[in-house]
């Protein structure tokens, strides 16, 4: 029998986070269970105040929860400083807001190797070349030397998966990354999400919308702070097809 003790990629672990207010404390996440093996494409779907942003803040280290465990590659963040989580998150894990968040006087090259920069991961010479890499990766590259004024919605936010892309990890995490995006420019966003799963990334994307969850291979909701129920696509598509 083997001795190989084994974990997924993300565990989490009985994760309570309150947030405090003049009225009292305000319950966000009670707590959650959630573990992600790698290579899967996971939707957390809950309506707006369900505590879908929280988990993410908590996963990322954004956030420090007020008890569980977040462990991620065997490594527990909750036991991480601030420094320490915002290095560590940097290097392993990509991380694409709704809000694109691009630094508006940088052209694109520039807005992609800013986390290179931060974490000193790649030789300086090597940066710009990699930055046009990921660029030409979302179908950006002949943009590279403009400014994000000077690039649609939909752009800024391949852009910005670009930038979470620059030190290659293993996990990218998209906080309703479609939300400003119209239908058909977010279809591209989620075609190119599901391009970099089959190359091997781990995704975890939070939505309120059913439809770009079902892009997912498993959906998890989460209602008033807790997870309420679990399914995979085939599951889903089942399901829809027993209603017909």
């Amino acid at each position: 029998m083997s001795d190989t003790f084994y974990l997924p990629l993300i565990d989490i672990q009985g994760i309570h986070k309150s947030y405090h207010t003049p009225a009292g404390d305000v319950p966000a996440l009670r707590g959650v269970n959630l573990q992600v093996e790698a290579g899967e494409f996971v939707a957390v779907l809950g309506k707006s105040g369900a505590g879908k942003s929280t988990l993410v803040n908590v996963l990322t280290g954004i956030d420090q929860p007020d008890a569980g465990e977040v462990l991620v590659s065997g490594v527990r963040l909750h036991r991480m400083g601030e420094d320490q989580r915002a290095r560590w998150r940097g290097k392993h894990m990509g991380v694409v807001f709704q809000f694109f968040q691009l630094i508006p006087n940088l052209n694109l090259v520039k807005n992609v190797t800013l986390p290179m920069d931060f974490c000193n991961t790649f030789p300086l010479r090597e940066r710009n070349g990699r930055a046009l890499y990921l660029l030409e990766l979302v179908g950006l590259g002949e943009h590279a030397s403009k400014t994000p004024s000077e690039i649609s919605g939909g752009q800024q936010q391949r852009v910005a998966i670009a930038r979470a892309l620059a030190n290659d990890p293993e996990i990218l995490v998209a906080d309703e990354p479609t939300g400003n995006l119209d239908w058909r420019t977010a279809s591209e966003v989620l075609d190119l999400f599901s391009r970099l799963v089959e190359l091997g990334k781990t995704l975890l994307i939070v939505t309120h919308d059913r439809e770009i969850a079902g892009r997912a291979s498993r959906q998890v909701t989460i209602a008033d702070g807790s997870i309420v129920s679990e399914s995979n696509s085939f599951e889903a598509a089942r399901k829809m097809e027993s209603r017909a």
